[in-house]
């Protein structure tokens, strides 16, 4: 009788857990979207929601058959509070997949939590070179870019247009200090130097003597990372000092990218390089264009392409396992082959799982960055560190 008993309650067992691996892989898909929803960021926090969203909704609600049950935090752009939203995403809401964030800082802390935990991670902006590269890891993705990519494409372009002499500004803090590193790396490479690296600590935006002092040393060209509102203070201030009738003033596309209608005048000719550019006017980013607004009313910019593209990520994945997240190495696998259909042109990722992307070199006309030309082709961040 006892082992009757026995028998009838390991079938139970057995069927218990069957039922719960059944749910695992067809019930809701918990995500959490770890962003910054205040301050300096907000704005970019929101436009990286909205395209995730709709490529969710461009697949019926469901990415691989399963539904998706949002969580989120606000990050607040706050290194020292990530750890602690980080782990309450993990180990309290139990979400099976975080999204996560613009601010590098923050991303190290959600990247050390992702890689101690096997959370699929997808950052969606933050470009730490340190996520694809000392810290990469088989569950950790990126649909952004490294800091180094555009950075990097920047200086050559400026070297190539025969600049010598260039000075380098920015916040003090890691994605700023990556950024001017891929500057000088590339405008070096083409035969430039760069005489001096100027910072404010972050988000500080009192620029006054700083560019009193680019003023006095009269580089050639000046490389500048900022965004969100510092970017806005920043070009204002430099161009109302008269220093853009004089020093050509470039940076990544952060520096210009949803910040125009707020910079006015004062951006209009800048350069910048970016893996993203108004003016594509490819079938793909056409239709992705026409959606967006028709669904939030707004014209998108880079961020809601990565928002857009983590999704596609994440639905890359999850069909290769049949919706089963915890198949990690199959998950893995099946992104590393794939050709992402982005609104900003294909893309791969490498080992490290950066994307793999065309640099296009930009300039402000109106309220658009355009297309002027691919400053490079297929630029693969070299990710040094990343021991995959």
């Amino acid at each position: 009788m006892s082992t009757r008993i026995a028998r009838t309650t390991l079938t139970a067992l057995t069927l218990a857990s069957i039922a719960t691996l059944g749910h695992a892989q067809t019930g809701k898909l918990k995500v959490g979207l770890m962003l910054p929803f205040s301050g300096t960021y907000a704005a970019l926090g929101v436009a990286i929601e909205n395209g995730f969203k709709l490529q969710v909704e461009e697949k019926g609600g469901k990415l691989a058959g399963r539904e998706i049950e949002y969580v989120k935090v606000d990050d607040e752009s706050d290194p020292a509070k990530a750890t602690d939203n980080v782990n309450k995403l993990i180990k309290r809401d139990n979400v099976d997949v975080i999204i996560g964030t613009v601010h590098s800082g923050v991303a190290m802390a959600m990247a050390k939590a992702a890689k101690e935990s096997g959370t699929v991670l997808i950052v969606p902006n933050a470009g730490a070179d340190a996520v694809t590269g000392p810290m990469c890891a088989q569950n950790i993705f990126r649909s952004s870019f490294s800091n180094w990519q555009p950075a990097y494409a920047m200086g050559e372009v400026a070297g190539k247009q025969g600049k010598k002499k260039a000075m380098t500004i920015t916040w003090k803090y890691a994605a700023g200090d990556e950024s001017v590193a891929g500057f000088k790396e590339g405008f070096e490479k083409a035969g430039g130097k760069v005489d001096k690296q100027l910072t404010v600590p972050f988000p500080n935006v009192e620029f006054q003597a700083l560019l009193t002092e680019i003023a006095a040393a009269k580089p050639d060209v000046v490389y500048a990372f900022f965004a969100g509102g510092g970017a806005v203070k920043f070009v204002k201030d430099y161009a109302a000092a008269g220093l853009n009738k004089t020093i050509p003033l470039v940076g990544p596309g952060f520096l210009t990218d949803g910040t125009l209608e707020a910079q006015g005048d004062t951006a209009q000719g800048m350069q910048t390089t970016l893996h993203y550019a108004d003016g594509l006017n490819t079938p793909r980013d056409t239709a992705f264009r026409t959606a967006y607004a028709k669904s939030f009313k707004l014209q998108p910019d880079v961020y809601a392409v990565q928002g857009y593209d983590a999704a596609q990520i994440l639905n890359i994945g999850l069909t290769a396992v049949k919706g089963d997240i915890s198949k990690k190495a199959e998950f893995a696998a099946a992104v590393e082959k794939a050709k992402i259909d982005s609104p900003r042109g294909t893309f791969t990722m490498n080992k490290a799982h950066n994307p793999v992307q065309d640099i296009y070199l930009r300039k402000v006309e109106g309220n658009e960055n355009k297309l002027v030309n691919v400053a490079v082709k297929n630029l693969a961040d070299p990710a040094r560190g990343c021991k995959l």
